[in-house]
């Protein structure tokens, strides 16, 4: 099993900046790790994912302004978030997957409000 626990959420000001780390109790036969969001009445969406520690994938919305990093001592994976947008406005949560199994953080409420 892969327990996964999500910081940094906060609330910010349109512009501003926010980090969100995720911390797995191992790294051990993960593929890839993403990060979802889902807002109000909204479905969840995929923001970002590395797959095998190299291949990065962004959604257009947040191409250019968020960057996904991983730190295998750590046994952490950062969602570095530039320029939010008000829409950027969400629960995040961190995935982990295995060839069998997907496992789900408890998620990081993000706010960005004037």
């Amino acid at each position: 099993q892969v327990q996964l626990v999500e910081s940094g959420g906060g609330l910010v000001q349109p512009g501003e900046s926010l980090r969100l780390s995720c911390a797995a109790s191992t790294f051990y036969s993960v593929i890839s790790m993403a990060w979802y969001r889902q807002a109000p009445g909204k479905e969840r969406e995929l923001v970002a994912e590395i797959i095998r520690g190299t291949t990065l994938n962004y959604a257009d919305s947040v191409k250019g302004r968020f960057t996904i990093s991983r730190d295998n001592a750590k046994n952490t994976v950062y969602l570095q978030m530039n320029s939010l947008k008000v829409e950027d406005t969400a629960v995040y949560y961190c995935d982990a997957s295995r060839p069998t199994h997907t496992y789900w953080g408890q998620g990081a409420q993000v706010t960005v409000s004037s």
